[in-house]
């Protein structure tokens, strides 16, 4: 069935994107706090919908589909947003190499896909990590206040600045096992 609850769930993920952006732009000092713990349970739902999805042998090709969509989509408005309210270097360049590396693989996966290679590019162990600092490095930079002391959108940087080599990393990995690949089948 293509409408599960694991597929409702990524749905959700989609769905946070417009209040994501609505609650950024509010003119209040509760809604870069509020944007980023909004972006954090939207993207905590990238673990749940998968794990539901395994342990209730729900998964579709509709929610292998979904599920990356709207983790790029997530990810990618709310970088963009970051570079809107911090448009330094830093950002714009991390920010660039992340939505470059997504569609990259995107493209890769697809290319794959068409020379009836599907499964060449499955999600490594470096990926899933790379997506858990992205989620908590973006949902502390949303945040951006302090918090008891703590200095969110510091711990954030140092969280995304980790992820963004290991968006890298796990790139050329993917290349790597993609050309591994054609290799192997033309030779």
């Amino acid at each position: 069935m293509t409408y599960n609850l694991p597929n409702l769930i990524t749905l959700t993920r989609v769905l946070a994107i417009p209040l994501i952006i609505f609650v950024f732009f509010l003119p209040f000092d509760w809604s870069r706090p509020a944007t980023g713990i909004i972006f954090l349970l939207a993207g905590i739902t990238d673990w749940l919908d998968g794990y539901l999805a395994r342990q209730l042998n729900q998964t579709t090709d509709f929610g292998k589909f979904l599920d990356p969509l709207a983790d790029k989509l997530l990810v990618s408005s709310c970088l963009i947003l970051l570079v809107y309210s911090h448009p330094t270097p830093f950002i714009v360049l991390i920010s660039l190499v992340i939505i470059g590396r997504e569609v990259t693989i995107s493209a890769l996966r697809e290319w794959m896909s068409s020379l009836g290679d599907k499964d060449a590019l499955a999600v490594s162990d470096f990926a899933k990590w790379k997506t858990a600092f992205q989620i908590f490095g973006i949902g502390l930079m949303l945040f951006e206040n302090d918090f008891f002391s703590v200095p969110m959108y510091q711990i954030g940087s140092v969280l995304l600045c980790l992820a963004t080599l290991l968006t890298l990393w796990s790139m050329f990995q993917y290349l790597k096992i993609a050309a591994l690949s054609l290799y192997i089948d033309r030779n």
